[in-house]
This record gives C-alpha cells, structure tokens and sequence, in this order.
C-alpha cells in the first residue's frame, strides 16, 4: 500500500525577505507565494502556519508510515513543505542554483559551454586561477579545497566535485561569495538566516530524520514528493542527504522526478552518478508532474523562462529518457531502484518491453508500478497478477479535504470516462473468452 495525504490548510502570503530583488527571480517569494493552489488541480499543497502544525504534519506521517508496515514491502510518500517553513526551501534553492550556474559560467570561460552536466569538467588550474582573479580565494587558499580522495586527482573538477564545496559536511565560508557576472562584484549566496529561520531549518532536518528513522525500522520505503521546481532543488538536496544515510543496503529513501522539466534528465543522471561514486542505492519515482499550469503563469508573471517542457510529447520523451537510464542502471549494478508512477499506458507498455530486454525479472522488485486508487485498474490488476510489484496510492484524511483533492485529480484525467469505457469493454471480451474457454470458475481464476 501507498500512503499519501491531500492535506490542505491557508496562511498569510509571505512578503519578500531583505535582499530579494538581489535574488534570482525564480528563487524570490512573490504576492501569490501563500497560497500556491492556483492552477494546482492534481497534487495536495500546504501552508505553513507554524511550527506546532508542523509537528502535527509529522505526527500524521509516522502514522502513514506504520499503516504502511503492516504491508509487506509497503511505501509512505511525505512533502517538505509540510515538515518546514516553505521560504527557508526557496532560499536553500536560489543557493544551489547559484552555485551551479557559477560552475557552467566557469565552464563557459574554458570553452565547455553547452556540454551535458556529467561531462563538463573544469581544469583545476584555469579555475584556480580565475578564483583568484575574482577575489573569491587566493591560489594557496583553494588548493586544498581540490585534494582529497578523488577531488581533482584527475587535474579536473566536474559538477559533483564542485556541488561538494559547498556540502554541509565542509566548512568553507569563502565560497557562499560568488560574482554577479553583470555588476563584476562578489555577493552572498545567502543573506545571513536569522536565528529564528536557522532554528526552522533545524526543526525540519530533525523531522525528516524521525521521518526516515521510523520508515527504515518498519521496512517502508518513504518517497518524497517533487513539488514547485523553485523549491526542488532544496527538497532533491536534502532528500540526497537522507539517501546518503539509510540507502547503504537497500533503497529506503526514494527521491521523485517531474519529466515535464527541461533540466529533468541532468537531474536524474547527475544524481545517479553520486549515487554510484558513494556506493548507495539510488530509489526513484518518476512522474511527469502536477504543476503544470501553476508553473508558466509564475513564470511569466515573474519573468523568467518556462521550466516546463513545450508539449505533453517532450514530456513523453523525457519520461522515456529518463526512465530508461535509470533501467540501464539497474542493468549493470542492480543498485538503483524506480517507481513508475504513470497512468499512461505506452509508458507501462515501454516499461515492461525494456525490463525484458534487458533481463531485469519483476521478482527483483527494482522496478515497481503505482496509479491511484480507483483510477486505471485496467493497468494496475493485470500488472499485478503477471507477478509485477504495483501499489495503489490511497489518499487518506478528513472528507471535507480529501474529496476536492480527487475531484480535482477527475478534472485533471478528463479521459477518465473513455478509460472506464476501455476497462468495460477489456473485462467484457475477457468473460467472453473465459465462458467459451470453459474457465470462468476453474481454479486459478
């Protein structure tokens, strides 16, 4: 059994911190930035309130997580959004984009601009010599930030090397400066948290742990959801780090991936390429997203470029992209797991035409199906009965919010009712062969 609440609660917009125009546009809380149902027809939103509704939020999780248990192999899908304060998600996110983008302004420079994540790798010397240039670290300073176990050994530095100076785990005060290309001058990744927000920032980290303590002593997988991509690359980051702890011996920890992002791919590969460099099990769900509408008019309201991939077919390809990379994964080290979430049936059918290919057996339970209860059971039973691990995702909490959550999830599948047809028609020829096959009561059946 899948596990997830529709939740839904109001608070106060929260107006913009000190510094925000500063801000990358994307990573700045704008009038509607409260209320983020607008446009939201196909996944459950909070609100914060406070750190007390916080804690109730966590309160109704380890509940889910342990009605899970009581099913064998069972999962609990959690938000962060519902653990912490959104505002502080939106910050952490504007850091991590930041300091990538200054990694491919580096790249840029060394004549690399417009590789694939993975394959843009930066000379540690010319770096070196452009922080210097900078202001940001003297030569001697940053020479010890490249040595290390494998840190530029190579006389290189990729992505992943780069995205470690600046991991919780380091302490190099140095490098939260980066240069504003445009003015030439050096600025804070980060305004400076007030002890308050550093505070909710520890509160939340402490409920994922509980969170993920709890599933990893009940044997659930907890899945956290992908939300608004300008809070995703805190919730990915955060997410990694749990990764890191509790998937050393079996995925418990599972990551999720909105395909109908442009950058989804790069995500995915760079992830699992951390994943195989620190010997953990990578755990996905792959969706191709819920946000959709929400997304472009925040974009052009705001002013930067849709996230958003421009039609449902690249959306499609990005699915299939990412999917089977990650089936290529399971291939060569049986240490990456994935849950295709989906309700399309050409992305089931490529699941199972891939598996077989290349020899992935449904009773490794790698790969895993999930659609939501009472949706696309013409999908799901006969997933089950050919031995393939399928979940049906049961949205749980009280009736007043639960029913605008699945009303709104039958506005979204507008092909529900030709579906349902579908299924008539399937379970119709289905008893027509069992009556002349003489099997409509055998045993097996």
């Amino acid at each position: 059994e899948a596990c997830k609440s529709p939740a839904e609660g109001h608070s106060p917009s929260l107006a913009p911190s000190a510094g925000a125009e500063q801000r990358e546009k994307q990573y700045r809380a704008h009038r509607g930035f409260g209320d983020r149902r607008g446009g939201v027809i196909s996944a459950r939103t909070y609100f914060y309130a406070d750190e007390a509704k916080c804690d109730q939020h966590m309160e109704i999780f380890l509940r889910c997580i342990d009605a899970s248990g009581n099913s064998e192999d069972g999962f609990s899908a959690i938000k962060l959004t519902a653990l912490g304060r959104p505002q502080f998600l939106l910050q952490f996110s504007e850091v991590l984009v930041k300091w990538r983008r200054f990694f491919h302004q580096m790249a840029a420079e060394q004549g690399q601009a417009g590789r694939a994540a993975l394959e843009t790798k930066l000379e540690v010397e010319k770096l070196q010599e452009a922080l210097a240039k900078l202001g940001i670290a003297t030569k001697a300073e940053s020479q010890h930030w490249f040595t290390g176990e494998n840190l530029g050994l190579s006389g290189t530095v990729d992505l992943l090397d780069w995205n470690s100076l600046i991991d919780s785990r380091t302490k190099l005060s140095k490098l939260l400066l980066v240069p504003n290309m445009k003015t030439g001058q050096l600025e804070p990744l980060l305004s400076r948290f007030t002890e308050e927000e550093d505070l909710q920032m520890k509160r939340m980290l402490q409920r994922m742990d509980v969170l993920a303590k709890r599933a990893a002593e009940t044997g659930v997988r907890l899945m956290v959801d992908a939300e608004q991509s300008y809070f995703q690359p805190a919730i990915s980051r955060l997410t990694l780090e749990m990764q890191r702890r509790f998937n050393r011996d079996r995925a418990v920890i599972f990551n999720t991936y909105q395909c109908y992002l442009k950058e989804a791919y790069d995500n995915v590969t760079v992830d699992v390429e951390l994943s195989r460099r620190e010997g953990w099990h990578f755990g996905t769900k792959l969706v191709r997203g819920a946000y959709m509408e929400q997304e472009r008019n925040r974009a052009a309201q705001i002013g930067y470029e849709d996230p958003i991939n421009p039609t449902y077919e690249k959306t499609n390809e990005m699915y299939h992209r990412c999917l089977d990379y990650i089936l290529e994964e399971i291939k060569h080290s049986r240490k990456a797991n994935v849950m295709v979430a989906s309700h399309n049936e050409d992305t089931v059918k490529f699941t199972l035409r891939r598996m077989m290919e290349l020899g992935i057996h449904p009773s490794e339970k790698k790969v895993s199906f999930g659609q939501l209860l009472g949706m696309c059971d013409q999908i799901t039973f006969p997933l089950g009965q050919a031995g393939f691990p399928v979940y049906k995702y049961v949205p749980y909490g009280p009736v007043n919010e639960v029913l605008p959550y699945l009303s709104r999830r039958a506005q979204e599948n507008r092909g529900f009712m030709k579906r349902a047809n579908r299924e008539r028609d399937l379970l119709w020829s289905e008893f027509k062969r069992r009556l002349f096959a003489g099997s409509l009561f055998g045993p097996n059946h």
